[in-house]
């Protein structure tokens, strides 16, 4: 098609042509440069046609640069506080990564554990989007974040156990021979029909729902999280135990462990491992209790804020019991149960008489030789990893799977525990910095997240370097407390009070005379 003679007409650079496409819209006529000529046997020389170098838009010459200056595949600004904050706490979680994992799939499991801790309940649809809105994606770039890919890559992830358990035990080796190590497990919704790990746990009459079983083990000294291992949702808590001991190799530590885990389950892998130990409570009813008067405390705790009552006694076979008695929760124990015998009437004074001397009881047993009062704040401490449970349901969202297969759930789970991991960091981190006595976890996350910073920034940030956009002075303090962001020096502080003046030391006026000046004695004389 021929091209119009004004469109021809416009200036443009030398050595070009216009070609038009046919096509209407901005860029129908394009400008294209003569790259070279053809030789054609017994005819002249033609030219060849090269790349496009603009177009003419409204009868002027646009260069391509200009008009593809808008339409950039890469932001030029992203989210930063809240993944650089994941970043300052997961430096050494990188490189057991890499030390275990090819490295396009240690950045993909880096980038899904952060994005879960920077957006809770981000499902695969989603994670894409959150990756190219924040610095995850400069963290941890060329990471595959489609729905497909992240599929893949936790199906490879629950396969290959052996790469699990070496990464795990990178973990496991930092855990001191001396620190405590608590294991509990939880249990997570799941109703998928098609893997084998989704069962009706003994909770099924109130949950109404099938489950998962994840197991966690938890160093208190650290406070936070050292392996974790999937179950089936009907396994109880005493079988998963010696399972999950030998899988995950745990051989050094004193695990305080509930109930629900009685070390009778792990003989055999105590025996195999002299550098494990446990401290386990037993039943109120157990006979060693009576056999041992442990009821008849001979002590209080002191240096602690609650009034308790203690007994420590060696026993048969080497093992030590502790007993305690909190008077507080004795009180609350018994106020409880009379309420309750009241409601149903079914109070006996026989039955009364037993449960009185044992409400607010609570009987440890261990292998080792400890300290009445290190021995109750140990297992005291194993809240910690219920607030671990808490953190992980709630503030993070894994209160159930959203994957379907075995292998799948299994590869879901150890992201998930890289995320645990790192929010338990960022609460320690926080908490030590002070930000949690007038501020909550969410709150702080939010914040973080609103500090968006230029891509062409320095590594290095400063609060006065010119590389944010719309952050907040509040937002700053936190960067800056956190050592996320290097603060604006102060100035030396001033001396308080007024400057003194400029004396000129060529015009200085007499000082006056100290003191009332003195009468004129002819004055006075001449007055009279």
């Amino acid at each position: 098609m021929p091209v119009p003679a004004d469109i021809r007409a416009v200036p443009r650079p030398v050595n070009t042509i216009v070609d038009d496409n046919g096509r209407d819209g901005p860029k129908r006529y394009a400008v294209r440069q003569r790259s070279s000529s053809k030789y054609v046997p017994g005819g002249n020389p033609q030219p060849r046609n090269g790349k496009v170098v603009g177009h003419i838009i409204d009868h002027k010459y646009v260069p391509i640069h200009e008009s593809k200056a808008g339409t950039s595949a890469e932001p030029d600004m992203l989210s930063y506080g809240a993944s650089a904050l994941v970043k300052s706490v997961t430096k050494d979680l990188v490189s057991d990564l890499l030390a275990v994992y090819d490295p396009s799939d240690a950045y993909a499991m880096m980038s899904i554990a952060t994005l879960k801790v920077i957006k809770p309940a981000v499902t695969a649809n989603r994670m894409a989007t959150h990756y190219h809105r924040t610095f995850v994606c400069k963290d941890y770039p060329g990471a595959a974040m489609s729905p497909n890919s992240i599929g893949n890559l936790l199906q490879r992830i629950g396969m290959e156990g052996s790469r699990r358990k070496q990464f795990y035990q990178l973990r496991i080796q930092s855990t001191s021979a001396d620190h405590h190590v608590a294991i509990d497990g939880t249990l997570k919704q799941d109703n998928s029909k098609v893997n084998d790990l989704s069962a009706y746990s003994r909770k099924a009459r109130v949950r109404g729902c099938s489950e998962v079983s994840v197991l966690y083990a938890y160093d208190i000294e650290r406070m936070e999280p050292v392996c974790a291992e999937v179950f089936p949702g009907n396994s109880i808590d005493a079988s998963s135990y010696p399972a999950f001991i030998r899988d995950n190799d745990i051989r050094k530590g004193i695990i305080v462990a509930d109930k629900g885990f009685p070390p009778s389950k792990i003989k055999a892998e105590l025996q195999e491992r002299p550098d494990l130990h446990f401290l386990t409570p037993i039943k109120r009813n157990d006979a060693r209790i009576s056999d041992n008067d442990m009821l008849s405390f001979e002590g209080v705790l002191t240096g602690i804020a609650a009034h308790i009552v203690y007994k420590k006694k060696q026993i048969k076979g080497g093992r030590y019991l502790y007993a305690f008695k909190d008077t507080k929760k004795a009180s609350a124990e018994e106020a409880a149960y009379l309420a309750n015998a009241q409601k149903k009437n079914t109070f006996l004074p026989e039955k009364y008489a037993k449960k009185q001397a044992v409400f607010g009881v609570i009987v440890l047993e261990s292998d080792q030789d400890l300290d009445a009062k290190t021995a109750y704040f140990c297992y005291e401490d194993r809240w910690l990893l219920e607030l671990v449970f808490n953190r992980y349901k709630s503030d993070e969202c894994l209160d159930h799977t959203d994957v379907q297969n075995d292998y799948s759930v299994i590869g879901g789970e150890f992201v998930n525990f890289l995320s645990t991991v790192a929010t338990c960091r960022i609460i320690r981190k926080a908490r030590t910095a002070g930000l949690f006595d007038h501020m909550s976890y969410g709150e702080l996350m939010d914040d973080l997240s609103s500090a968006w910073r230029r891509t062409d920034a320095p590594e290095e940030p400063a609060t006065d370097d010119g590389y944010w956009v719309h952050t907040l002075q509040i937002v700053f303090e936190e960067l800056e407390t956190l050592g996320l962001s290097k603060p604006i020096p102060k100035p030396a502080p001033k001396k308080r009070g007024r400057k003194p003046k400029l004396k000129d030391q060529y015009e200085q006026k007499p000082k006056r005379p100290r003191g009332r000046p003195r009468k004129n004695s002819s004055q006075s004389v001449s007055t009279l």
